[in-house]
């Protein structure tokens, strides 16, 4: 059995950061879309720009989906650095804890709007192309469950951001208290703290 490399792979890497950037974009751009979506209502919106800007979040939704699931497959056949050997035990289940927070939302949140898209009647255009419609999924096609799926697709935007409250404070805590050099397994070229350097 190979020992556990000292930082994540390439491919482990780049899949973090497109994903990381990719997901807190959504969760803005979610918001956005509510403002849109209400000033439609009120009779005041550009019918245009709404429909291209819910066509792009779904679309992108679903490369989300497509990288987290890969991240995922990359992550269960390539192992990860090994955790400090001074962290204590509270530290180390709450890193896993946050860690599994973000691959259930990473595929559940894309999922959930998938569903909640699926339960409605509006046409879904993948890259806004008007020629290529998203697949819908088999399910209800009533206000009731598209209210419900689209209430749990919204609430995992606060989701995100707690969690990713916990791992970048986590992140900076390891950096400049512990000094540990854990977050230059994550971001290349960052330098390891000089009293960490073997």
């Amino acid at each position: 059995m190979s020992s556990a490399p000292s930082r994540y792979s390439l491919v482990a890497i780049i899949l973090h950061w497109v994903i990381a950037v990719m997901l807190i974009s959504m969760v803005f751009v979610g918001w956005w879309m509510e403002d849109l979506r209400e000033a439609l209502f009120a009779g005041e919106g550009d019918i245009g720009l709404t429909q291209a800007v819910y066509n792009w979040h779904k679309t992108a939704g679903l490369i989300i989906l497509v990288l987290s699931v890969a991240r995922l497959a990359w992550r269960l056949t390539h192992p990860a650095p090994a955790m400090p050997a001074s962290m204590k035990p509270w530290e180390r289940l709450a890193a896993k804890t946050v860690h599994i927070g973000f691959y259930v939302v990473m595929i559940g949140a894309p999922i959930m709007g998938w569903v909640t898209s699926s339960a409605s009647d509006f046409p879904s255009k993948l890259f806004n192309l008007n020629s290529v419609l998203l697949p819908a999924l088999p399910v209800p096609k009533t206000d009731e469950f598209e209210a419900l799926t689209a209430t749990i697709h919204g609430a995992s935007g606060w989701v995100v951001l707690v969690l990713l409250t916990l791992h970048v404070g986590a992140a900076l805590k390891h950096h400049v208290i512990n000094r540990d050099g854990v977050l230059t397994r994550m971001i290349p070229g960052l330098n390891i703290p000089p009293q960490n350097r073997v």
